[in-house]
C-alpha cells in the first residue's frame, strides 16, 4: 500500500495559498489548487504532500517554534540533495527552497514526490516477498549504501558538510557527553562503556559521504517490484563521516528473526523476514563489496548500540521531566539498560 498521507493535524496547518503562490512563481504551469495531506511518521521535521492536477510534491519544514536551526536546517538538507542528485540517482528531485519565513512561519523546501512503498515495521499485507526476493531487497539496500560511500563528495561540492579528520573521536566524545547530560536515576552511569569506546577508538578512519540514518523505513520501494529501491529519504543527518561508523549505527536497529524477545519488541523495520541477512551477513556483504573483508567491526557495533541507547535516553529524559506525556516513552529507560547489556556482551564475546 502506498502512503497517500493523512489529514493535516490541526496544530500543524500552514497557509496553503501562500505556498501555492510561491510555487506558482517557480512552476508556472501548475494546474488547480493543491490538495494537502500530511505524513504522520516518525520524522523530526514535518512532511506534507501537495497534490496538483498535473504535479505531485512533498513539502518539508521544521516543527513550529524551532529555535535551533542547526537541528532542522532545511537549506542544508535541500542543498545536499540537489548537489547529490547528479551522482546518486536515488535522491529525490528538488523543486525549490524558501527562506522567507513570512510564507508559512518557517523556512521550507519542496521536492518531487516519488510514489512507492515505505517499509515500516512490517511490509504491507499486499506485498508478499519470497525469501529470495527478501534477500535481493536486502542486498539492493546495502548496494545503495556502498554506492553512497563511494561518491566523490569533493567533486560533488559537499566537502563542507563535515569537519574533516577526527570524526570518530568527535562522535565518541559527543555521544558520551549527551548521555551524561540526559542521565536519569533509572539508567546506569555507563562509565565502563564510555571509557571502552574512548580507549578502543580505531587508529585509522576513512571519510566519505554518510547518510547517518540508513534504514529500510527511509527507503521508497517500487510498488511493481518491491525489491527495487526508487529513493533514499531523510538526509537531515548526512555528513562527511566514517563509513564503518555508519554500518555500526545501521546494525543497532537491525533486529533479526532469532533475536530475543526484547529486541524483537523494539523492531521498527522488516529485518526479521525469512531471507533477510543477519547482522553478521550484513557486515560480510558490505566488507566484501568494499574490499574490507576481515575488518574488525566490534568497536563500530558497540558504538552503534551505545549511540542508540543515548537516543532512547534523550527521549526518556523528556518523558521523565514531563516535557512529553507520550506513554510509548514510559519504559525507554529499560531499553537503555538492554542496549548497554547487548554492547557489553558483544565486547566480551569478541575478546
Amino acid at each position: 500500500m502506498i502512503d497517500l498521507g493523512s489529514p493535516v493535524r490541526e496544530q500543524e496547518v500552514f497557509d496553503v495559498d501562500a505556498v501555492d503562490s510561491w510555487l506558482q512563481e517557480i512552476q508556472p504551469a501548475l494546474l488547480g489548487k493543491p490538495q494537502v495531506t500530511q505524513f504522520l511518521g516518525g520524522a523530526s521535521n514535518w512532511t506534507y504532500r501537495l497534490k496538483y492536477e498535473n504535479a505531485d510534491f512533498i513539502l518539508r519544514r521544521p516543527p513550529a517554534g524551532t529555535k535551533a536551526k542547526s537541528a532542522h536546517n532545511m537549506k542544508r538538507e535541500y542543498d545536499l540533495q540537489r548537489a547529490l542528485k547528479p551522482v546518486f540517482a536515488t535522491v529525490p528531485t528538488m523543486v525549490g527552497y524558501c527562506d522567507d519565513e513570512q510564507v508559512i512561519g518557517s523556512e521550507f523546501y519542496v521536492m518531487q514526490r516519488i510514489a512507492g512503498i515505505i517499509p515500516r515495521k512490517n511490509m504491507p499485507r499486499s506485498v508478499n516477498l519470497t525469501p529470495a526476493q527478501v534477500r535481493t531487497l536486502c542486498t539492493n539496500m546495502l548496494d545503495q549504501l556502498v554506492q553512497l560511500h563511494q561518491v566523490d563528495y569533493k567533486a560533488a561540492g559537499l566537502a563542507e558538510l563535515g569537519k574533516g579528520t577526527g570524526y570518530i573521536e568527535r562522535q565518541v566524545t559527543g555521544w558520551n557527553k549527551r548521555y551524561r547530560q540526559a542521565k536519569t536515576w533509572q539508567v546506569p552511569r555507563a562509565n565502563y562503556l564510555m571509557n571502552w569506546l574512548v580507549t578502543n577508538m580505531p587508529s585509522q578512519e576513512r571519510l566519505c559521504l554518510t547518510h547517518n540514518d540508513f534504514r529500510f523505513d527511509n527507503l521508497i520501494l517500487n510498488p511493481d517490484n518491491p525489491t527495487d529501491i526508487l529513493a533514499v529519504l531523510d538526509w537531515e543527518l548526512a555528513t562527511i563521516g566514517d563509513p564503518l561508523m555508519e554500518v555500526g549505527n545501521m546494525l543497532a536497529y537491525w533486529v533479526q528473526a532469532d533475536d530475543d524477545n526484547i529486541a524483537r519488541a523494539t523492531r521498527r523495520q522488516p529485518t526479521h523476514l525469512k531471507g533477510m541477512l543477519t547482522r553478521q551477513e550484513v557486515i560480510d556483504y558490505y566488507c566484501q563489496q568494499t574490499g574490507q573483508s576481515g575488518a574488525d567491526m566490534t568497536f563500530y557495533e558497540v558504538f552503534g548500540l551505545f549511540r542508540l541507547s543515548v537516543i532512547a535516553q534523550q527521549i526518556y529524559y523528556r518523558y521523565h521531566h514531563k516535557q512529553t506525556d507520550n506513554p510509548a516513552f514510559k519504559n525507554f529507560w529499560f531499553v537503555v539498560r538492554y542496549l548497554h547489556w547487548r554492547a557489553k556482551r558483544l565486547i566480551k564475546q569478541r575478546q
